[in-house]
């Protein structure tokens, strides 16, 4: 079992942002940027590759809601997946990087 998976399941607290039935939010507890949040889906799913359309789609309004509360729709933001060693996923849960509140430097 993942970190996600028990911060899903309580075991591991976490500082949330928002969370419905399917997704949960969270600040990263390392945070790249002035808003570091994670969005994860409740559901196992290894990364991006795994995710299909209808839940994509769910998730995508989840991220707007969340980047709605977080205060930094209007403003800007980043959204990044990692997908497998070469994409340097850490954590092997699908999770959205949502970043902002500051401008953001270029890859």
């Amino acid at each position: 079992m993942n970190v996600f998976s028990k911060i899903i399941k309580g075991e591991i607290p976490c500082n949330k942002v928002y969370e419905n039935e399917d997704f949960l939010a969270f600040y990263d507890i390392a945070p790249k940027a002035k808003v570091h949040i994670l969005a994860i889906p409740k559901k196992e799913i290894k990364d991006f590759n795994g995710i299909d359309a209808k839940l994509l789609g769910k998730m995508g309004e989840f991220i707007l809601e969340v980047v709605s509360i977080a205060g930094i729709k209007e403003s800007g933001y980043r959204l990044v997946t990692n997908i497998g060693a070469d994409g340097r996923q850490e954590v092997p849960h699908l999770h959205f990087h949502i970043l902002g509140g500051e401008p953001l430097g270029t890859f």
